[in-house]
């Protein structure tokens, strides 16, 4: 693993629990973990479970004892680390967005095609089961005809006006703001439930242009040095408007100036049968309607997706006994090793990291020229 904080912790978690959980064929050996403060990567390599550390992710790829590499580093560095790696034969998963840029992701994807080795994006949400079920329902043609998708990705970490200028507010590090941070999530789920994009309009907005100097410590916690200021460079907020090959609309929200929402990443499917709803900080529960139950029952129905028959939830406890965000990244990284044991190219992948970026340039470019963008 190359990196060691927020994801470094979801992801070593995946590994230590998936074969307590589910009966995958491998069972991943953690050999070591990579990060370039001795100290900090070696407390991580501690009680995260790693057998060993390094400071120089190249001598990692290079070693033979190595199969797979996780990056989940800063946006800025994914290219490089990618396509060593693909470079040296290793499988790899990334977390998102898979670059900074698409010539980067489109390089990205080149390299593990041409050296024949598994990929694959973290979109994690896709692998809650809610999600997973909502898009049997889709499948299965219960909601019929989708015309509408609308979603909100909301947050509040960076409100305060001395919250540090992170590595997250960079441009040159991160790519963009809450567009990439958070909005690619959405869309990611967007191009998952209801299909490619055809055509977009987009508006976005930084409201604090400039923050002290400072440094994530863990989580979506930071420090920083309020007698050193600097410029925030990416977007605080993005809303944008999209049409869907299919002919389906959509609405997007992503924003991390949204009081109280601490992690809302919210969707709403309206169909020509019928609706769905879900909401990540209530992740267990799936919201249904169907226009074609008895006048006097219609409405919205709960549907709590611990049964067995829900996707991944029958490897777990009792109907009713919840699962958490950690185990959607397990969910995850089950698909990921068993594409590799399986020869099979598990997703969502580079291909799907390409178009997820493809989709974030076109956000960035209607912003700036204030017009419709079409996408191939």
């Amino acid at each position: 693993m190359i990196g060691y904080q927020f994801m470094g912790k979801a992801h070593s978690h995946a590994y230590r629990d998936l074969n307590f959980y589910f009966d995958n064929p491998l069972e991943a050996e953690m050999v070591v973990i990579s990060g370039r403060n001795e100290e900090a990567v070696k407390e991580a390599q501690e009680t995260m479970g790693w057998q060993s550390y390094e400071t120089d992710w190249r001598k990692v790829i290079e070693r033979d004892d190595i199969d797979v590499i996780d990056i989940v580093t800063p946006n800025h560095t994914h290219a490089e680390i990618a396509i060593a790696a693909a470079e040296a034969g290793k499988h790899i998963i990334t977390e998102k967005p898979l670059a900074l840029t698409v010539d980067e992701a489109e390089r990205m994807l080149a390299a593990v095609e041409k050296n024949g080795v598994k990929h694959m994006i973290c979109h994690n949400y896709r692998f809650a089961p809610a999600v997973q079920y909502a898009k049997k329902l889709i499948e299965d043609g219960r909601i019929g005809r989708i015309y509408h998708w609308r979603a909100n990705y909301l947050q509040d970490f960076i409100m305060d006006p001395n919250f540090p200028l992170v590595w997250r507010l960079k441009k040159e590090v991160s790519g963009s703001g809450a567009l990439g941070d958070i909005g690619a999530h959405s869309l990611d789920l967007a191009r998952f439930l209801v299909g490619e994009f055809s055509e977009l309009t987009a508006t976005m907005e930084t409201f604090i242009k400039e923050r002290p100097i400072g440094e994530m410590t863990g989580g979506l916690s930071a420090k920083g040095d309020s007698s050193n200021m600097g410029e925030v460079t990416v977007d605080d907020a993005v809303t944008f408007i999209a049409r869907f090959k299919n002919g389906a609309l959509g609405t997007f929200e992503a924003t991390r100036f949204a009081g109280g929402n601490r992690n809302k990443n919210k969707f709403e499917i309206n169909g020509e049968k019928g609706s769905i709803r879900w909401d990540m900080e209530n992740m267990n529960n799936l919201e249904v309607y169907f226009s074609g139950d008895e006048e006097g029952l219609q409405g919205f129905r709960l549907i709590n997706c611990t049964e067995e028959v829900h996707p991944y939830a029958g490897a777990y406890w009792p109907p009713g006994h919840i699962i958490g965000y950690e185990h959607t990244f397990i969910h995850l990284i089950d698909e990921f090793l068993r594409g590799i044991h399986g020869n099979y190219q598990p997703s969502p992948n580079f291909v799907d990291g390409v178009r997820n970026q493809k989709v974030l340039e076109a956000v960035e470019k209607s912003a700036e020229e204030k017009r419709w963008i079409e996408l191939d």
